[in-house]
């Protein structure tokens, strides 16, 4: 039989599930392709040969346009950075490390605040101050009292989509809320420590609206394993407009004596929490490197 070009839906127990048509394929992956080192994510067009009772085997990967590292996924179209108001309280500095590992796989992002009903007085508008002008779409919504869903779902139509951000913010409320046929489990925040619980366990893929949508397992924090100082820079985009500010070239923005970006910081142009966030995403670096120096 000749070979059938899909799409991977997920990888659970070493299986990968790809969808063809109208049809999942349950495949493993071809010796040749395990004799050399290979990547395969959710999100993948592969191409496998089809076997008996729906299942076959992936002797290639198609190329990617883009790959996301954390959470894992490929060829995606948007990134949903999703954050919750309250329980737990939103962090600037996750959501900058979110929206940088979008930006560095040049992957188009925009980031959702659930219980937008539980929001301190001001956290929407702020966080709306610090994004918006930087190009990045704010969404509000409250996807247990429904609230703002629709504008959502009218974005992600048609599109491969990935939800990512920490445990308990609603991720799968949120995909629950836009397509009730999903029907994903979801997870109380623990009162104790004010994290979520983690109720997905690996990315999955599912058909919505002309698309896809994906959820993704929560985390309590998110490392910058592997990531290098000079990808931190470009990953905040809206410095690259002030480096002609700057004395030195290639410039840090810290240290150096007369910076273009310091002194956007200082007027307001460049929102505080954005900085804030690149130099403790560059001291993190440096604490990684260190540690890894050490072994």
């Amino acid at each position: 039989m000749s070979e059938l070009e899909g799409l991977v839906l997920k990888n659970y127990n070493g299986y990968y599930y790809v969808q063809v048509a109208n049809a999942v394929y349950t495949c493993k992956v071809k010796g040749k392709m395990k004799q050399n080192r290979f990547s395969l994510a959710t999100g993948d067009r592969v191409l496998l040969e089809p076997g008996e009772q729906g299942e076959g085997m992936i002797k290639q990967v198609l190329p990617r346009k883009n790959f996301l590292l954390r959470p894992t996924m490929a060829n995606l179209d948007l990134f949903v950075a999703t954050f919750a108001c309250a329980t737990p309280d939103f962090s600037f500095l996750l959501a900058d490390k979110l929206l940088a590992l979008a930006e560095l796989a040049q992957i188009p992002a925009l980031l959702v605040l659930n219980k937008e009903d539980q929001a301190p007085s001001g956290l929407i508008e702020k966080v709306r101050a610090v994004y918006e002008p930087i190009g990045y779409e704010v969404y509000t919504l409250s996807a247990m009292e429904g609230t703002g869903v629709e504008t959502l779902r009218e974005r992600l139509k048609g599109r491969v989509c990935a939800f990512g951000g920490p445990s308990g913010v609603g991720k799968s409320s949120t995909i629950n809320a836009i397509d009730s046929s999903v029907d994903l489990r979801t997870g109380a925040v623990s009162e104790k420590i004010g994290r979520g619980k983690h109720t997905t366990r690996f990315a999955q893929l599912l058909p919505f609206d002309e698309g896809y949508i994906a959820d993704t397992p929560g985390f309590g924090n998110l490392l910058l394993e592997g990531m290098e100082p000079e990808q931190a820079l470009a990953a905040f985009r809206e410095f690259a407009q002030y480096e002609d500010g700057c004395r030195f070239c290639p410039c840090s923005h810290t240290h150096e004596p007369v910076c273009g970006v310091k002194e956007a910081v200082a007027s307001g142009a460049i929102a505080a929490s954005r900085y804030e966030s690149y130099l403790a995403m560059l001291e993190e670096i440096r604490l990684l490197k260190e540690k890894e120096g050490r072994k």
